[in-house]
């Protein structure tokens, strides 16, 4: 279903951001609207937008892909408070499991529901004063491990290790498509466009340089299961490399959306998660490795395809 919108001068000028005006042409929430937008769902004179703050003007034509699926699914996520999990913590660190769905740390919307303000909040029962400090980043659809620090200078350590590439980073994806390579590397600088999108460049001068290794475990004949282990860390890092490459990431709504689906994976996410995590504690120089489960949609997936298969 699509929705389509002409603005006029009817609207006052305060109201002509992207998300507000979405927000009222799908009937849904401010955060919703701003969440789908981000995710490439929207369109601005038939060019995608993911800034839900950009202002339009009287004639500008707005379009947004829609279906009651998407959004009774993220009703029902967000009715339910996400749980923290935390997997170890000390007086330096806390390591947590990030739900796939909840963003690391809020955006300039100022979203509530992210998982820094959940561990502040846990922090604060036991002090006042405690605070967090976001080291590493997951996106909103992606699921796994991730490290906090409790201090400034612990975070600065963390991050000194993160920017050298000495934590061991192990992440399980699924891609579209049966993948040729059964292992590889994508090496790249990544660079932004205007709608804050990730792509590769080979000039050094206009990007970042990204590096992700790759084996395969498993291969349908619709799809392929890796093991994932960057290099470097980038944003949307593995997303772009794979997709670039024709094998999205399953549940992508941005990069190579039309291949990234699945008539199996039906879930609100990315099938992309943070497996494990390997990093020297930044005050005792101990080596501390901490995993994750695979979560239960990647298990009915993987069920439900060897079903098919016979398998």
């Amino acid at each position: 279903m699509k929705f389509e919108l002409i603005v006029n001068n009817s609207i006052p000028p305060p109201a002509r951001n992207l998300a507000n005006l979405v927000k009222g042409l799908a009937r849904t929430t401010e955060a919703e609207s701003a969440r789908h937008i981000h995710d490439g769902l929207v369109k601005v004179n038939g060019r995608i937008r993911t800034q839900p703050h950009f202002k339009l003007a009287p004639g500008d034509r707005i379009e947004v892909e829609f279906t009651p699926k998407m959004y009774s699914e993220t009703k029902r996520g967000s009715s339910a408070r996400p749980q923290l999990k935390i997997v170890f913590e000390d007086d330096d660190l806390i390591v947590v499991e990030k739900p796939a769905g909840l963003l690391t740390v809020p955006t300039k919307l100022r979203e509530k529901s992210n998982l820094q303000a959940m561990i502040d909040k846990y922090l604060h029962k036991r002090n006042e004063n405690a605070t967090c400090y976001c080291v590493q980043r997951l996106d909103r659809g992606v699921s796994g491990v991730l490290v906090f620090a409790k201090s400034l200078q612990i975070a600065e350590s963390l991050r000194d290790q993160f920017a050298a590439r000495k934590p061991h980073r192990r992440y399980v994806a699924i891609v579209s498509g049966q993948m040729r390579q059964t292992s590889g590397k994508y090496e790249s600088y990544l660079t932004t466009d205007s709608e804050l999108n990730q792509y590769s460049t080979r000039n050094a001068e206009e990007g970042k340089l990204a590096i992700t290794h790759f084996v395969v475990t498993r291969i349908w004949e619709s799809a392929t299961m890796l093991e994932v282990r960057l290099e470097t860390g980038r944003r949307n890092q593995i997303r772009v490399h794979f997709a670039e490459a024709g094998h999205p990431i399953l549940g992508d709504p941005r990069y190579q959306r039309h291949l990234a689906v699945h008539p199996l994976w039906n879930y609100d996410r990315l099938a992309l998660h943070a497996e494990s995590l390997s990093i020297a504690h930044p005050r005792t120089g101990q080596q501390l490795s901490f995993t994750s489960s695979w979560p239960d949609e990647f298990r009915e997936f993987q069920r439900r395809l060897n079903k098919r298969q016979n398998i």
